[in-house]
């Protein structure tokens, strides 16, 4: 890399409800995102504080490189400068968080448009059938769908990522198909008078789903959190074993349901609780009520699981790549 794409690099971060995941990268290198850190986003008194903190260490480890932008893949919409977002643990200005990191320019995008930018580079290592297929090949429209602390939801509608629709399908009404999942669904409805999918479709609605169903069954719950109830899943806990069942069934509906509505050719999971929850998603549950959906005369789309951490940088350093300011004033290190 020569000395001006040193002295133009691009901040590139994917924030989520409990970590922020950044990187940096060069004009004309966008896919290639270095000097990767991960930070708890609970620790720090801001967005602007997370990434000014990166930018300080980078400057220790990195000398040579000099920031002037950035794009901050994050989960929630812009309501003008503001973003809205229930799951954060702070509120985010954009003006305001390029002013404080020290940031020429700052682009704000969905976390989930800057996933489906991200699909048409995945190399075939990094997915994982569920649905198979004879063709690994990208075919658009396709939906990424993705359960981590929220519900998020895209549709990449080219086959270069440059298109992408995003979607509010977490917030949509979860629909019930069996006698459990009614049962779940009634319980639920005692609590909210809209029960949306990311209640019971994202880590914090897997807990949602197992106090519902230990009422059902009449037993005490005993796990608070998703990592020790997906362990105690793989073990000999009958409750949370169902849990999980009932999960990736409700999923594998949800993911058909999506694919029927907006006539996508593949689909793909995305999303941190899916790495958690792997081995039960190839358990058959997933996907036989997948293919319920589909008759004969429309045989299941292909669907993917991508086994790929930086989904969220790779999509943000690409619209970077798409998007990147013309000119960006110096950060403060460079005015220094």
């Amino acid at each position: 890399m020569d000395s001006s794409q040193h002295r133009n690099a691009c901040l590139v971060a994917d924030v989520g409800g409990t970590h922020a995941r950044l990187g940096w990268c060069a004009p004309g290198d966008p896919i290639n995102v270095r000097d990767m850190a991960m930070y708890r986003c609970a620790e720090h008194a801001s967005l602007a504080a997370i990434l000014e903190n990166y930018l300080l260490s980078l400057c220790s480890t990195q000398p040579g490189v000099r920031v002037t932008s950035g794009v901050v893949a994050i989960a929630g919409f812009l309501d003008g400068d503001r973003l809205v977002n229930a799951n954060l643990p702070w509120k985010v200005s954009v003006r305001g968080t390029a002013q404080e990191a020290g940031l020429g320019s700052l682009q704000v995008i969905n976390d989930f448009e800057a996933v489906a930018r991200a699909i048409p580079g995945l190399q075939r290592t990094a997915l994982v059938a569920l649905v198979a297929q004879d063709d690994p090949g990208m075919h658009s429209p396709a939906l990424v769908l993705g359960p981590g602390t929220g519900l998020g939801a895209a549709l990449c509608l080219d086959a270069q990522g440059s298109e992408v629709l995003l979607s509010e399908a977490g917030h949509a009404a979860l629909a019930a198909n069996t006698d459990i999942e009614l049962d779940v669904l009634q319980r639920l409805s005692r609590r909210w008078s809209h029960v949306d999918n990311e209640r019971v479709l994202s880590g914090n609605g897997l807990m949602h789903l197992y106090d519902a169903l230990a009422d059902v069954r009449g037993a005490p719950p005993r796990w608070k959190q998703v990592a020790p109830l997906v362990e105690a899943a793989r073990g000999d806990d009958p409750l949370a074993r169902e849990t999980l069942q009932v999960f990736c069934g409700w999923l594998g509906s949800l993911v058909g349901d999506l694919v029927l509505t907006v006539g996508a050719r593949q689909a793909y999971l995305a999303g941190g609780v899916t790495r958690h929850i792997a081995p039960f998603l190839h358990q058959g549950a997933f996907a036989r009520r997948y293919a319920e959906k589909f008759t004969s005369a429309r045989m299941p789309p292909p669907l993917w699981r991508i086994d790929h951490g930086q989904l969220g940088l790779v999509g943000a350093a690409m619209h970077a790549r798409a998007h990147r300011p013309a000119c960006a004033e110096p950060t403060h290190e460079e005015q220094a």
